[in-house]
């Protein structure tokens, strides 16, 4: 099992779609067999957006249907994983131990970049789950920080999963009406899914912090940042304060959908 993972969740209706990304989800999480599953999972979802880094500590989370103008089965699946607040306060200690100022929230949901990726991987829904948000007025440097003060939890078993989009563009996406779902990755994303390949099989944390001056067409493909955001998080989640050279990402899919949503995912460690 790896120390962390980057998931692209894609469009809500993913869970239901029967895409590649669709079916590599569904193909990783029974490749585990239940002696290396987690114990816990740590999830940074691009759709917990806060000031300060925030915890749930809520023992049983509920639903967030956080979408419109899909297909309304959406709004009555369930993933009915527990979370925990004895794994809420290791991570509030892991952010503490790393001076970073941090908040704890009783009661939020599950929105759809936890449980679409989870139903599919993890479809039991028994292993607890504590979300962690990102910060959208914070940059990518800030989320490799936040990622290694959790390095000391993946040597416990629990796993961490960033939850985002490679690229993301929904601007694009529906400038012309909806394109198809198997639409040819244009040029431009092609180029940014590229290169920060790239830089994750070179290890290059110095590039991917500065990615928005450095990654070709980085702002087109992140008019806004938190999609990309969970996955400093879980790349540095795996590689801590150690050698960043000793990081092992390996990138474990990659399709499109729509076109503009390069759906990669990537393990760490």
């Amino acid at each position: 099992m790896p120390k962390s993972l980057f998931i692209s969740h894609g469009a809500p209706d993913l869970v239901i779609a029967g895409t590649k990304a669709t079916e590599f989800l569904k193909d990783y999480g029974r490749r585990w067999k239940t002696d290396s599953k987690p114990d816990a999972i740590v999830m940074v979802s691009a759709h917990f957006e806060t000031d300060l880094p925030t915890i749930v500590a809520d023992p049983q989370p509920d639903m967030i249907y956080d979408f419109g103008g899909f297909d309304p089965i959406l709004r009555t699946l369930t993933y009915p994983a527990p979370g925990s607040p004895e794994i809420a306060g290791r991570v509030a200690e892991a952010l503490q131990n790393a001076s970073i100022e941090h908040a704890v929230m009783e009661k939020r949901g599950f929105d759809h970049g936890v449980w679409v990726p989870l139903m599919l991987m993890l479809p039991d829904a028994e292993i607890p789950v504590v979300q962690l948000s990102v910060q959208p007025n914070r940059d990518a440097a800030w989320h490799i920080e936040l990622g290694r003060a959790l390095a000391p939890l993946t040597e416990d078993n629990i796993l961490v999963v960033g939850s985002g989009s490679l690229t993301h563009n929904l601007s694009e996406l529906f400038q012309n009406g909806l394109p198809a779902r198997d639409s040819v990755m244009p040029e431009w994303v092609e180029q940014f899914a590229d290169w920060t390949h790239a830089k994750l099989a070179e290890n290059d944390f110095k590039a991917l912090s500065n990615y928005r001056e450095r990654a070709p067409h980085a702002a087109r493909n992140h008019p806004t940042e938190e999609h990309l955001h969970p996955l400093f998080v879980a790349m540095a989640a795996a590689s801590g304060h150690s050698n960043e050279k000793d990081l092992n990402a390996d990138r474990i899919h990659a399709s499109a959908e729509f076109g503009v949503l390069a759906m990669d995912a990537y393990a760490f460690g």
